[in-house]
């Protein structure tokens, strides 16, 4: 078993009303009632022992918050670290009334939201007016550390294929301020609307990304070299890629998969070919590409994906058969191979956040919203 790479998870959260099950605009108030803890955005070179508590985080409207985990080199510690950062934040909630809700967007209809306190987001309102207007989208981003930026491209180059494979393990929205959807990750078709969202295009090197990253700052359409809306980015100042496609987790061994997934899919495309003399590995259908989250979006793991090397519909449990074939070696490096078996099996075989929704609205959507706030925070052991 190899030293594994770093790897940290942000979770986002709603803050709900326990009667009426609708957001609150709280997220300052429950904050106080939690450490400030200091970032752990420059500490890649902890070790497990020395990594700092979670930190915790208001988001884009006043009704999120968010858990960041600390740099982690071992499933066990960001495991431990997923727990305490929810349970924490389920804590603080309880103290002014409120629960915790693991789901990608809000299921009841609710009052207005105001922004979060951060000004950027104001500046973002600015920009995109109507796209942020009614967005409360939650998601679990996973940071991979990385050798330099140069290899973060490298590296997402290689996720590019299997964004939509995580996403349809993932999907967790399938509600929409009291109505069904119809989609599995609703959340996604609603950060479709923002510029540059999807796939990232494949990239020769930092410098043609940068390139790129800064024409669309100087047209306006991005507000910084920061707020690039992929699925997957490279760092703009940290040697880490960035994986943003998953819905929030509704439970840590949900966010444990995706992010132990991230960390063998960027260590499998810098690791390289095992064979020098094997074939250079294809690459999948750009044009593909979008369809292939849409149909993760529409469908989750309920239904059919799209094969991004051949553009053919296929079952997506499927294709995450193929992800685990195609990581297995990184994982037995890790020493997560076994566990990542059991964690990607079960979410298969019980279904994903979105279909164990469905199944709970079976007694009405707020029962839905209440059997998702039971599981963000069941089996959170001290």
């Amino acid at each position: 078993m190899s030293a594994a790479r770093t790897v940290g998870v942000e979770e986002e959260f709603l803050l709900v009303d326990p009667e009426t099950w609708h957001t609150v605009a709280a997220a300052d108030d429950v904050l106080t009632h939690l450490p400030e803890s200091p970032s752990n955005a420059d500490g890649p070179g902890l070790t497990d022992d020395q990594v700092r508590d979670p930190a915790w985080h208001g988001e884009l409207r006043a009704s999120q918050v968010e858990a960041a985990t600390g740099v982690c080199t071992t499933a066990a510690a960001l495991h431990r670290q997923l727990i305490t950062g929810r349970r924490g934040l389920a804590e603080a909630a309880r103290s002014e009334g409120l629960a915790l809700v693991a789901s990608g967007t809000p299921a009841v209809p609710s009052p207005a939201v105001p922004l979060g306190a951060d000004p950027q987001y104001t500046e973002l309102d600015g920009l995109y007016r109507g796209l942020i207007g009614d967005y409360e989208g939650c998601g679990c981003h996973v940071h991979v550390g990385v050798p330099d930026r140069e290899a973060a491209v490298v590296a997402v180059n290689g996720l590019r294929p299997w964004l939509p494979t995580l996403l349809a393990l993932s999907a967790n929205s399938p509600y929409e301020r009291g109505h069904d959807t119809g989609y599995a990750s609703w959340r996604t078709i609603q950060h479709s609307r923002f510029p540059t969202a999807g796939i990232p295009p494949r990239f020769a090197d930092v410098a043609e990304h940068d390139a790129l990253v800064d024409r669309l700052v100087t047209a306006g359409a991005l507000g910084a070299q920061y707020t690039t809306f992929w699925l997957a980015r490279p760092s703009p100042v940290l040697p880490t890629v960035e994986v943003r496609v998953a819905d929030t987790a509704t439970t840590p061994d949900e966010a444990l998969l995706q992010a132990l997934l991230c960390r063998a899919l960027v260590d499998t495309a810098l690791a390289g070919p095992a064979d020098e003399d094997a074939a250079p590995v294809a690459e999948p259908l750009d044009d593909v590409l979008p369809a292939a989250v849409w149909s993760a979006a529409r469908y989750g793991l309920g239904g059919r994906g799209v094969d991004p090397w051949t553009g053919h519909a296929r079952p997506a449990a499927e294709l995450v058969d193929e992800l685990l074939d195609h990581v297995r070696p990184a994982l037995e490096r890790s020493g997560d191979a076994d566990l990542v078996d059991s964690l990607a099996r079960h979410v298969v075989a019980d279904g994903s956040g979105a279909q164990r929704q469905r199944r709970a609205a079976a007694h009405g959507i707020r029962h839905a919203v209440r059997t998702v706030a039971e599981e963000t925070i069941r089996d959170l052991p001290e």
